[in-house]
């Protein structure tokens, strides 16, 4: 069965995508630093920011580790976006990945932290993609899923997944969900660990 990854980026869809992603309203609601102070993080980390967009999390993860930080996107001019921020950040160890999500470019047992931010949702089917970040998380590794949950009502049809659905969606991959935050309204944060 076909993964799809639903990136429609028109030019103009593309620019109201990264002026949200990097708005300074969506980082006075959920600072990057909020969601990677949720978890112990050590200095030699490997992560994964699995649909990276702007590098809003692997920026500031970057900073906190020493490790490789992968900044996986399908899109390319993300990647590019996130390559010039390090550079004048004078950041080097983000490893910026074009991939897609049915096939991820990393070593099994290789990821302490896989950040996964308002990702999740846009892929069909979710389960391949989820065992997938189980396989490259190591052994104690935690995955940290943001995503909101859907809004009711006439003309809300975007793509998104409830809470208790991506629980399920977690767990039945084998992960353990550990910790759940709800950081922002219709905003949650669920941390799950494999063990």
């Amino acid at each position: 069965m076909a993964h799809h990854y639903n990136h429609a980026h028109g030019q103009h869809q593309h620019k109201g995508k990264v002026s949200y992603l990097d708005s300074p309203k969506r980082r006075a609601e959920f600072p990057p630093e909020m969601l990677l102070s949720f978890i112990p993080i050590n200095a030699e980390a490997a992560v994964l920011d699995f649909g990276a967009g702007t590098g809003y999390f692997s920026i500031p993860a970057a900073k906190l580790v020493d490790g490789p930080v992968y900044a996986l996107d399908l899109d390319n001019s993300m990647l590019e976006m996130i390559r010039s921020k390090a550079q004048q950040k004078n950041i080097t160890n983000i490893v910026p990945i074009q991939g897609r999500t049915d096939k991820i470019p990393l070593v099994d047992a290789s990821i302490d932290v896989v950040i996964a931010s308002l990702v999740l949702h846009e892929i069909q089917p979710l389960a391949p993609t989820l065992t997938q970040l189980k396989n490259v998380l190591k052994e104690g590794g935690h995955l940290i899923c943001v995503e909101l949950e859907p809004k009711a009502g006439p003309g809300q049809h975007a793509p998104r997944i409830t809470l208790a659905g991506m629980e399920q969606a977690i767990t039945d991959a084998g992960l353990r969900i550990t910790e759940k935050y709800f950081p922002a309204e219709s905003l949650y944060v669920l941390i799950a660990q494999k063990s």
